[in-house]
């Protein structure tokens, strides 16, 4: 047990009588598949994004894959991404037959844009930037790269929920946008969901066929689809929450900004530079350690449960050596996996967690 915790949902659902009686009541129904709790989620979770279509799907993973599909991206076809991402990403380029095609980050832990256009070959078939950490990737300097070369952009908003880059909502820059609900997101359910966001009415069609078989109705196949539904049920749990999205933003702000003053200046750590431009919404808080792996340990040891995002570079993993890539091909992101640790910022901290971090922190770096 920790004294300071990584997950918060024993607290978030401490009380799940109000959900329980809403699943009961959808159970009465037998409404199990794409019923009328979905509708309702997907036409709220349009109206807290501000996009006009909003299209529930089985899986943060999914909703990035279905943009993919929806656009034919396939067999042959390159997607630019960035190289310090989580593997959903990059999977979801790969299920469609694609190629991801990596460019490093920077320290807002987003692509650095400077380094897309070159990427580009006459294979690129669309650029999926990712809202890595609840920050936002400079999208003022990417759409004009995208529009030159007539490039799609789908992004990965799924870490990203209500971020803003230039007072722009993450999900409404690009053609569509994949979100997770995963249950540790900062809108999230009791287990995997996603929704991909879009304001192409074209692609909205196409996406519903496809999460659906590719099904026009019980008798007429239009296209070739998949099984991609957002369940019913999950349906209900994000309907519960999705009015609290909001206030859960605000806190992990508040939670952040805290931190930065507490952390600030400590000897061997140093807090990533915030844009004033970006409304970053702190799904992790991460900062820089010169001597990462030995403050992970002290803070393990000392009761406060830190995380490492992500200590391997996704591009020198085994399952992803036929990319190519060698040792050393994105500097940015090999030292951000031998620096970052993430620290608890959820909507549940109490100051007094927040400060038993920081005061553990600080005896580290001091080291007392």
């Amino acid at each position: 047990m920790y004294d300071v915790r990584y997950s918060y949902l024993l607290e978030q659902f401490a009380d799940p009588a109000p959900i329980l009686a809403e699943i009961g009541r959808l159970v009465a129904t037998g409404d199990f598949t794409l019923g009328k709790p979905v509708a309702e989620f997907e036409k709220r979770f349009a109206e807290l994004i501000g996009v006009r279509h909003a299209i529930g799907v089985g899986s943060g993973t999914d909703a990035l894959k279905l943009p993919l599909k929806a656009l034919g991206i396939g067999h042959g076809d390159e997607v630019i991404t960035a190289a310090n991402t989580f593997i959903a990403t990059v999977g979801a380029i790969a299920e469609t037959g694609a190629t991801p095609v990596l460019v490093d980050c920077d320290d807002s832990f987003c692509m650095n844009v400077d380094q897309v256009e070159a990427a580009i070959t006459g294979k690129t078939k669309a650029i999926m930037p990712v809202q890595l950490t609840g920050e936002v990737t400079d999208m003022g300097k990417l759409m004009p790269i995208a529009q030159r070369h007539n490039l799609p952009v789908v992004e990965d908003a799924c870490q990203g929920i209500l971020s803003e880059f230039a007072g722009k909502r993450s999900g409404t820059h690009g053609i569509a946008a994949g979100f997770s609900l995963h249950p540790l997101k900062n809108l999230n359910v009791w287990g995997d969901a996603g929704v991909v966001v879009t304001n192409d009415d074209g692609m909205n069609e196409k996406l519903r066929l496809i999460r659906n078989h590719g099904m026009k109705n019980r008798d007429e196949i239009a296209i070739l689809g998949c099984n991609s539904r957002l369940d019913s049920l999950q349906a209900v749990v994000g309907n519960w929450l999705i009015g609290q999205t909001s206030e859960i933003t605000r806190r992990r702000i508040e939670n952040a900004a805290y931190y930065d003053a507490g952390l600030a200046g400590l000897p061997g750590l140093r807090i990533p530079p915030r844009r004033p431009n970006v409304k970053h919404v702190y799904h992790l808080y991460m900062v820089f350690a010169e001597r990462r792996d030995e403050l992970y340990k002290y803070c393990l040891d000392n009761g406060i449960e830190a995380k490492i995002h992500y200590p391997i570079p996704l591009y020198q993993q085994e399952g992803l050596k036929h990319l190519g890539y060698a040792p050393g091909t994105f500097p940015v992101t090999d030292r951000h996996a031998k620096e970052v640790i993430s620290f608890p910022v959820d909507q549940h901290l109490t100051r007094a967690q927040q400060d038993r971090v920081i005061e553990t922190v600080r005896k580290f770096c001091h080291g007392r």
